[in-house]
């Protein structure tokens, strides 16, 4: 019975460790997108012709009954910014109107946890949360970026 129990409990804690590992589970209202650079070398398409390294960690709270929503350079001394105009549905869906702290950000509105190109205020190239802790200890693996996972700055 003992086996039994063990066997389900590592179970349980893979199931947590893949849930965490994916950012299906967060802290309640937040998101956060892992960037990556390409360092030593340039982006042809979804391709990093240099070495592929984790890059700027961007987390967003939303607080509906505010209707804003704060958002911070994960590890960086500048201050917090804040979207005072917002819509919000969750911490994943929600959309602001731009205001002066909009070019610390990188976009003006979630959907799904995904930002959305049309809304993003300069360009950047997202990865999993997985993949960028990867990068992060050192390990490259592809230099190819998804291409779901690329946005374009708003115009």
């Amino acid at each position: 019975m003992v086996r039994v129990w063990a066997f389900v409990s590592a179970i349980f804690a893979l199931l947590g460790f893949a849930a965490w590992a994916s950012d299906f589970i967060t802290m309640q209202g937040e998101r956060t997108i892992y960037t990556v650079e390409c360092r030593n070398g340039a982006w042809a398409g979804d391709h990093c012709a240099g070495s592929l390294v984790a890059g700027e960690r961007y987390r967003y709270r939303a607080l509906p009954p505010h209707s804003e929503v704060i958002f911070w350079t994960v590890g960086s001394n500048e201050p917090s910014g804040k979207f005072g105009d917002c819509t919000i549905q969750d911490g994943r869906n929600w959309i602001c109107r731009p205001n002066g702290d909009a070019p610390r950000s990188i976009t003006l509105q979630m959907a799904e946890g995904v930002p959305i190109a049309g809304t993003v205020t300069r360009p950047f190239r997202a990865v999993s949360k997985w993949r960028w802790m990867l990068l992060h200890r050192g390990w490259s693996g592809s230099a190819d970026v998804p291409p779901a996972l690329v946005a374009a700055p708003a115009r």
